[in-house]
């Protein structure tokens, strides 16, 4: 038992499939609707259509709306449409019916099966000749029909390539923003939703779940899948580089409150020696230091000391 199936495809978000299935519907209500979305201008990558030409098999019957929904690629269209003629497999387009299998076989049957045979061979060769280069146009002819109808729908789609290419350039020469402004990042409820699944499932985070499951929790594709997770891993060395930064300015501030106060200390007792290792210890622990904080601190003590100490003896010897 044959089947027919009415094959339909946007390549583009803001399409619609409605009108491609009223149409087929309208001419074959029993079509077995099948349907792709956003698959651009080739064949690979309509994962229902591909799986449709692994299971037809011969007398079964393909409906397009036009010759475009089958491939905007003249080559692989004609490769296409010959493989499935091969296959016996008919195929119809609404808005081209000249180029339907039937047609097409029809041009096959109707070649000249006369094989001239008067007993003249110079009278039958060149009569032979002639039928069978008219047998070749016919069928030559047929091709290229096919061909011009793919390279129609090739040229339509690469027209509006070099439209939008234009109308973008000049939109830009006229100083109007193009896309989204450099560095900013779209955020949508799916993406938010995603990030917060991630986060909450991802082993990367704080969950148990590998990328191939959480991606199917999330119930994103894969690049964006791992285009959210990069940027969660972006925003959590931010985050942890703005904490490290401001640990460091507080212990900056302490540091620099330490210093005052030893300045302080060093000036009041400038003609005695009171600093001691002990008291390093107790500083250190009360400032919370790094040994390498208090050996830069001693150092400093050290300097204003010999500083203080110098300028009290300068004072000595001019009241001397």
């Amino acid at each position: 038992m044959s089947n027919l199936y009415g094959v339909c495809r946007v390549s583009t978000k803001s399409q619609k499939l409605e009108r491609q299935i009223r149409n087929i519907k309208e001419q074959y209500p029993n079509a077995i609707i099948v349907q792709d979305k956003y698959t651009g201008t080739r064949i690979r990558g309509r994962e229902n259509f591909e799986k449709l030409l692994m299971i037809i098999k011969e007398g079964d019957t393909l409906v397009f709306d036009s010759v475009s929904r089958m491939s905007r690629n003249a080559d692989e269209g004609c490769e296409l449409y010959e493989k499935l003629f091969k296959q016996g497999i008919n195929l119809i387009f609404l808005h081209e019916s000249h180029i339907n299998t039937e047609v097409y076989r029809k041009a096959l049957d109707n070649q000249i099966k006369i094989h001239l045979e008067t007993g003249d061979t110079a009278t039958d060769t060149f009569i032979n000749g002639i039928i069978e280069e008219l047998n070749k146009y016919t069928i030559e002819l047929a091709k290229s029909q096919i061909r011009k109808c793919f390279e129609q729908a090739e040229k339509e789609v690469m027209d509006l390539r070099r439209f939008t290419k234009g109308g973008i350039e000049t939109a830009r020469l006229s100083g109007k923003q193009i896309g989204q402004v450099k560095g900013t990042k779209l955020t949508t409820k799916k993406s938010i939703k995603a990030k917060e699944v991630i986060l909450k499932h991802s082993k990367d985070f704080n969950g148990t779940l590998n990328d191939k499951d959480c991606r199917k929790l999330a119930d994103v594709s894969v690049n964006a899948f791992y285009k959210y997770k990069s940027e969660l891993k972006d925003l959590e060395l931010k985050k942890a580089s703005q904490e490290e930064q401001e640990k460091n300015q507080s212990g900056l501030a302490n540091y620099n409150e330490l210093v005052h106060k030893e300045n302080e200390l060093i000036k009041n007792n400038a003609n005695e020696n009171t600093s001691s290792d002990s008291d390093g210890v107790i500083i250190g622990q009360k400032y919370n230091l790094t040994e390498s904080q208090l050996q830069d601190l001693a150092k400093i003590c050290q300097r204003e000391q010999n500083s203080a100490r110098g300028a009290a003896a300068e004072a000595s010897l001019m009241a001397n």
